[in-house]
């Protein structure tokens, strides 16, 4: 009896110390979550209180959350000009379709290498698996497009970057753990390959299609370098090249259309440009969200 009440109050101090570091663990946590939010979100908050302010506030205010005066003028003079308009218009177009082609080229290649009986299906996923490491380089890449005569083309932005294959292993990895009997089934039904595969396979893979649209979408949306090196009309410049024409150079230059007799907020301009351009990719996540975090984690596990 003794020894049991001895170690009654040891087993309540373990626990109690347990529970105090538990906490102290919680706490640390936290703040150092609230701390890389703040990191993150105070300069988008920043961007987005510049772009509503007048250009002597900036100038004078190094930092500030909240403009002193509301001033749209920024946002007036970038979408009076055709420029940006055309711009907007271009990089929604090429991130719609290329995210459409990309999603039905990375799914309708990993189905097939996702059947153990496919012949050649080691040698198919080694080489895909090189990839990943060993890259043609820029120069190869470029010469490839020009010989196919994809310069200064949309199909420019969105054939060389069709098939991530990073992607295309966890979607593979997703298809094999779909249960067999569902497709054998349907076979017996008399589907063949390409009707199980849109109407037993597909509707099954709606989080991890939600998550890899979204993140070819924002790729494309991202791009800088393939309208770089591959746009050279200027008619044809995507959202990301404007971006760059604005924040590098004279925002008036940039626009040339616009009404020269119109002096733009130079600084205004640049921070309402890439308010303009972060905005639709966080518009659109909420609507994807609820894919998204079984989409990430779905797939992963190993062959």
């Amino acid at each position: 009896m003794t020894t049991m009440t001895e170690t009654k109050p040891k087993q309540l101090a373990v626990n109690n110390s347990s529970s105090v570091g538990s906490r102290v663990f919680d706490v640390l946590n936290v703040v150092a979550l609230v701390g890389l939010a703040l990191i993150t979100v105070l300069p988008l908050l920043y961007v987005l209180a510049a772009s509503l302010a007048s250009e002597p506030e900036i100038a004078s205010r190094p930092f500030f959350l909240w403009p002193e005066k509301i001033v749209t003028e920024a946002y007036e003079y970038i979408f009076a000009t055709p420029t940006f308009i055309r711009s907007l218009l271009t990089t929604v177009v090429v991130t719609a379709v290329g995210m459409v082609v990309q999603v039905m080229l990375t799914f309708t290649m990993a189905y097939p290498l996702a059947k153990r009986y496919l012949p050649g299906r080691t040698l198919v996923l080694n080489l895909v698996i090189f990839t990943m490491v060993f890259s043609g380089g820029m120069i190869p890449t470029y010469l490839v497009v020009r010989d196919l005569g994809l310069l200064d083309s949309y199909w420019a932005l969105i054939l060389p970057l069709a098939i991530n294959p990073f992607y295309l292993i966890i979607v593979k990895s997703f298809f094999q753990e779909l249960p067999q009997a569902l497709e054998e089934a349907a076979r017996i039904d008399g589907c063949n390959e390409m009707g199980v595969f849109f109407k037993i396979v597909l509707p099954l893979s709606k989080p991890i299609i939600a998550t890899f649209s979204l993140f070819y979408a924002v790729a494309i949306w991202n791009d800088y370098m393939s309208p770089l090196l591959y746009i050279t009309d200027p008619n044809k410049w995507t959202l990301q090249i404007l971006v760059r024409q604005l924040v590098a150079t004279d925002p008036a230059a940039a626009l040339s259309q616009m009404d020269r007799t119109w002096v733009p907020p130079e600084q205004g301009v640049k921070f309402a440009i890439i308010v303009i351009a972060t905005l639709p990719i966080l518009f659109f996540y909420p609507f994807l969200q609820k894919h998204f975090a079984k989409g990430v984690l779905i797939g992963g596990v190993k062959e």
